[in-house]
């Protein structure tokens, strides 16, 4: 009830927020400007929301000494939100403050189409999200397609729910700073500690994330195209993408005369460039990193309101030349527009660089294209500003040393790194969508070339950029194009539709081309996360509540190089979890894998007072017949040097407590 209680009132501070966000002409003729208002106010009231919970509760607990700094994070923020919210209403009913007379539905035919369109999303998402992810009966269950991305996330989620992660740090990585965007994490943290289940709570602000991205990502492409054919047309393509590894797959299958055998045994993701298989352009990439969606409702959120912008340059009659050159010289095209609507976008954009650090790097890339076209460039910098120097800011609060080291890299994830090997392995990867552009630019106008040149720019950085130590990470930034390129084939299919016989024709197999490779991908996504192929945790486990019990936050637990079990669930810091998790975002995890092998290996008892001293390690778990590494593991050396104290029910697992000082 508490959890429910806290999404309603930041939907509604996220609310008196969004009037003021998207007060614009613009804006308020939207029609059904419902289905911008909705998405609006959930993303930006749980964002200010839970960054006031979080920044009171680390207050509380790094400051106060509190055991429980949730309770006071979250009686604050409430109680004082309520206060707000209670002023508020009260002086509407007074009439001192005027009220938004704008009607935020303005066509009932087209609201009614929407709204049976988006509840069919909602159900959709509904389902999905709790196919790949549910508990039943003390029983967590997650998908084969997930569970790996889902173990650090929930070890975060638990870590603030069951644990006191203030300093925040990363699970899987104890006794260290945090390198990965954590927020939305905590958010779920935050509302199973208020009473919901964690599956609920988890699935829930996913489900509301990405249904209110793609509310906004539907308002985009209608407002670029002025059809609601293309909004709908969009978020299918955004489900399924493009590609030819279903045609390839197909054509050798047939040439293999298994093909029908093997459609309906295969359950693993197809392709045919490097790591393709993985999922790593599909759908599953947003059931495995919720937050991602969130990030991109924030972004399309930047990118509405910016939108005005971009207009009023694109708008100057001039051509050619003297109109480019007007929208990079001229004092129109640099003098503020909006001062005040910029400050806010970039303090929503700031603020959202540990809930997802990808999006807001590529929401700034695509607005870095729109200003080349705009008027109000002032507005641009000054929203940039805002937004590095907050995310910088966060980065310096929570990373110890540097959060990226960028440095050029050409070519992505494609075997040869010349720009012909690019293109053919763009052709591969994803058939005609990103090539095929070149067809529809040339018969879009000034504004579909700007839209499309801005939203290939965080795809173009992918191809040039390594900013983290996996390059296989830079696969968000080509997801991230790919959802509003969407809007760019939507609008090509449906000027196809609208023609005679062989254009629709043609927009038929431009859609099959389009999507049939996404929606094979689907249907692996269905096989792959049915039963007999979901990863089970136990929740009730009584190696869970003894970790709970027993070990505060400045304990550091040696363990094996565990995924997502029972000890992850109890929120307590690992000091070598599975490893690339904690590789992917920074950490030397190939140190501690070597200290971990001296501790469990060691012969004397003073070789491992060592490591365990050095490492600060505060409890070891030992379970039967593990290796680490792929060294045999001892424990009777362990058993010599510390006191046990704690044996699992059945025997299994034994933890010793190593009696250093806590980090």
């Amino acid at each position: 009830m508490l959890g429910v209680i806290y999404l309603i009132i930041s939907g509604m501070i996220g609310y008196e927020i969004t009037k003021i966000l998207l007060e614009s002409r613009e804006s308020r003729m939207e029609e059904n400007r419902i289905w911008l208002i909705l998405p609006a106010s959930f993303g930006v009231g749980t964002l200010i929301l839970t960054w006031a919970v979080y920044i009171i509760s680390w207050f509380a607990s790094v400051k106060g000494r509190s055991d429980t700094p949730l309770f006071w994070g979250n009686l604050c923020t409430l109680t004082t939100s309520a206060i707000i919210l209670t002023v508020l209403l009260i002086r509407k009913k007074k009439g001192k403050k005027a009220t938004d007379k704008t009607p935020v539905v303005t066509d009932r035919k087209y609201f009614i189409k929407e709204m049976i369109f988006f509840g069919i999303l909602f159900f959709f998402l509904t389902y999905i999200m709790f196919y790949v992810f549910y508990e039943k009966d003390g029983i967590l269950y997650s998908g084969v397609t997930v569970y790996g991305d889902y173990a650090p996330h929930t070890a975060m989620m638990r870590s603030f729910s069951r644990g006191n992660n203030f300093p925040t740090q990363y699970p899987h990585y104890g006794a260290a700073d945090v390198k990965y965007h954590f927020m939305f994490q905590f958010l779920a943290g935050n509302l199973e500690y208020l009473g919901m289940r964690m599956d609920i709570a988890y699935n829930l602000i996913s489900i509301f994330s990405l249904l209110g991205f793609l509310m906004l990502l539907y308002q985009l492409s209608k407002r670029i195209t002025g059809k609601m054919c293309c909004g709908v047309l969009t978020c299918f393509f955004f489900f399924f993408r493009s590609g030819m590894a279903f045609f390839r797959f197909v054509w050798e299958h047939i040439q293999a005369g298994d093909l029908w055998n093997v459609l309906k045994e295969n359950s693993s993701f197809i392709g045919y460039t490097a790591n393709e298989d993985w999922g790593l352009f599909n759908f599953n990439v947003y059931l495995n990193q919720r937050h991602l969606a969130f990030g991109m409702l924030l972004v399309t959120l930047a990118l509405w309101v910016f939108m005005d912008w971009l207009d009023a340059g694109i708008s100057h009659e001039e051509k050619g030349w003297a109109w480019f050159g007007k929208r990079l010289f001229s004092k129109e095209a640099w003098l503020s527009r909006n001062l005040e609507r910029s400050l806010m976008v970039g303090l929503m954009l700031g603020l959202s660089a540990f809930w997802n650090g990808a999006a807001v790097i590529g929401g700034l890339l695509i607005l870095c294209g729109f200003a080349v076209f705009s008027d109000g460039k002032l507005d641009y910098l000054i929203m940039a500003g805002i937004t590095v120097f907050l995310s910088f800011l966060q980065t310096k609060i929570f990373i110890r040393g540097s959060a990226m080291s960028p440095r050029l890299y050409f070519g992505f994830l494609a075997e040869d790194k010349s720009m012909w090997g690019v293109i053919c392995y763009l052709f591969w990867m994803s058939g005609i969508f990103f090539l095929g552009l070149i067809v529809p630019a040339v018969f879009m106008k000034r504004k579909g070339r700007t839209l499309l040149f801005a939203f290939l720019m965080p795809a173009i950085s992918a191809f040039i950029l390594l900013m983290t130590p996996d390059i296989n990470v830079n696969h968000k930034y080509i997801m991230i194009s790919y959802a509003f390129l969407a809007i760019i084939w939507a609008w090509a299919i449906c000027r196809l539709w609208d023609g005679k016989i062989f254009r629709r024709i043609l927009a038929v197999i431009l859609i099959i081309n389009l999507t049939a490779t996404g929606l094979y991908d689907f249907a692996v996504i269905l096989k792959e996360n049915g039963p007999g192929r979901r990863v089970p945790v136990d929740m009730n486990s009584d190696l869970t509540v003894w970790l709970e019990d027993h070990l505060g936050k400045n304990d550091l637990l040696l363990t094996p190089e565990y995924s997502m079990n029972e000890v992850t669930m109890s929120g307590v810091m690992l000091y070598c979890g599975w490893p690339y998790y904690a590789w992917s975002a920074g950490y030397d995890t190939n140190y501690r894998a070597d200290r971990a092998v001296e501790a469990y290996t060691a012969s004397e008892p003073e070789t491992l007072k060592n490591v365990i001293s050095q490492e600060k390690i505060t409890y070891i778990l030992f379970e039967e017949g593990m290796e680490f590494e792929q060294h045999k593991c001892r424990e009777d050396v362990i058993a010599e040097t510390y006191k046990r104290v704690y044996i699992s029910q059945d025997g299994r697992i034994r933890i010793y407590k190593t009696g250093v000082n806590e980090f």
